[in-house]
This record gives C-alpha cells, sequence and structure tokens, in this order.
C-alpha cells in the first residue's frame, strides 16, 4: 500500500517556474514507478511524465519535454516535478501515481494522490 500527497500547486505567470511534490508513505515507495498525470476540465487524464524507482529512466510527454524535469529521493519518499516556462495549456490538476508498469496509461497506475491544481495565467 503507497499513500501520495502532492503539494506545491498554485497561480504562476506564464513563462514562470513551479514546482510540484508528490510525498509517499509506504515501506514498498521505492519499488514503484512514479508517474506526474494532469486532467483539465472536460479532459481526460494525460501522461506527464514518469521516473523509475532507480531514477535510472525517465520520459516525458513532448508538449513539456525541456520545460518539466522528473526526480526522485528514495530516502525522502518524494518525487518532484520542476516546471519552467509555464503556458497556459499546462493549467490542470496535477496528480501523482505509482505502479509497476512502465507505461504512459493512467489506468496501469495502482495508487493516486488526491491532486493539485496548477493555474497559469496570461
Amino acid at each position: 500500500q503507497v499513500q501520495l500527497v502532492e503539494s506545491g500547486g498554485g497561480l504562476v505567470q506564464a513563462g514562470g517556474s513551479l514546482g510540484l511534490s508528490c510525498a509517499a508513505s509506504g515501506r514498498t515507495f521505492k519499488s514503484y514507478i512514479i508517474g506526474w498525470f494532469r486532467q483539465a476540465p472536460g479532459k481526460e487524464r494525460e501522461f506527464i511524465a514518469a521516473i523509475s524507482w532507480n531514477s535510472g529512466r525517465t520520459n516525458y510527454v513532448d508538449s513539456v519535454k525541456g520545460r518539466f524535469t522528473i526526480s526522485r529521493d528514495n530516502t525522502k519518499n518524494t518525487v518532484y516535478l520542476h516546471m519552467n516556462n509555464l503556458k497556459l495549456e499546462d493549467t490542470a490538476v496535477y496528480y501523482c501515481g505509482a505502479g509497476l508498469t512502465w507505461t504512459l496509461s493512467s489506468t496501469a497506475y495502482d495508487y493516486w494522490g488526491q491532486g493539485t491544481q496548477v493555474t497559469v495565467s496570461s
């Protein structure tokens, strides 16, 4: 069992930066792949980035490559998403998920946080 809590969302102007955290509890956290997803109103949950258990592998959706960076610190049971050069279209609720399969599909993730709102203004 893994419990996830996201934090760090907020309001930021376009072109600005924001950092999100995903804090986990559970003894098996370091075994899991952690993914960040986002969901805008009226849209499906979208894959953003993922990181393997040992940080040796990462993956990003094309729309955030070069702007977002995912990292993890297993000693702190925390995964981070640092977002630079934010755009209006990045506005969404951001979720972190934990799973055991390297995939872009949200259905393969077993545990989810409650989400944190990111709003990018012009």
